[in-house]
């Protein structure tokens, strides 16, 4: 077992809370919380001085805290450590693995753009293939994450990828997609916006909470000429 692991589930049982009962209600989560909100779990590996840890010991932690969960704050603490580490290709299996086993939007809106999005930009070559298989899959969590793993890359969004993600899922009646998809195009268009107007301009399929989730920002008005 990890020491760091250690260190940090003692920690999140000294800070749990009676907001454990309800936390885990509103997640719909059959995993139990400790009721340790978001700053406190900041807090506490700022206190455990993880900045000072090396790769392996992050890497060894966040394995063991996911794996070995008994409450759900100690995934969203695995993914904090996680995204301490350098993004490298080799960790996209651990990515996957995770998305899959967390199954649900607080874990994938974490992974998603703070994972797997820095591996995309560090090395496009290896990575958006895999992405464009995930964007295929029957697994709605997979798709959610090819969608929405760009929403920091601003200038460097693979705008093939993005649309290529998007397409795969446009009819695709999933509440979960059907958001995604709105909230990946209305970032874009913080950066293009006129690509988003010409692209919801030209697939009809998207469904209407997509349409006004990417337009929310940039009027519903295709570009002219």
């Amino acid at each position: 077992m990890s020491d760091l692991a250690s260190r940090v589930r003692a920690g999140l049982a000294s800070l749990a809370t009676p907001a454990a009962p309800a936390m885990q209600a509103y997640m719909k989560s059959s995993m139990p919380f400790r009721g340790v909100a978001k700053p406190a779990c900041v807090a506490l590996l700022r206190g455990l001085a993880v900045q000072r840890c090396d790769n392996d010991a992050l890497t060894a932690a966040a394995a063991d805290l996911w794996d070995h969960a008994a409450y759900r704050e100690e995934r969203y603490v695995a993914t904090a450590l996680a995204r301490r580490l350098p993004p490298a290709a080799a960790r996209l299996t651990v990515h996957r693995d995770w998305i899959v086993t967390g199954a649900w939007w607080d874990h994938v809106d974490e992974i998603a753009p703070h994972l797997v999005g820095p591996v995309l930009r560090a090395d496009p070559d290896a990575v958006a293939p895999v992405v464009r298989h995930w964007a295929r899959q029957p697994d709605r969590w997979l798709r959610r994450t090819a969608i929405i793993c760009q929403l920091g890359s601003k200038e460097r969004t693979d705008t093939e990828l993005l649309e290529s993600a998007v397409e795969s899922s446009a009819s695709d009646g999933d509440f979960f997609i059907r958001k995604a998809i709105g909230w990946a195009l209305r970032q874009h268009a913080r950066t293009d916006p006129q690509w988003v107007l010409a692209f919801v301009d030209s697939h009809h399929e998207l469904s209407h909470l997509s349409r006004h989730e990417a337009l929310r920002h940039v009027g519903s008005q295709p570009p002219h000429g």
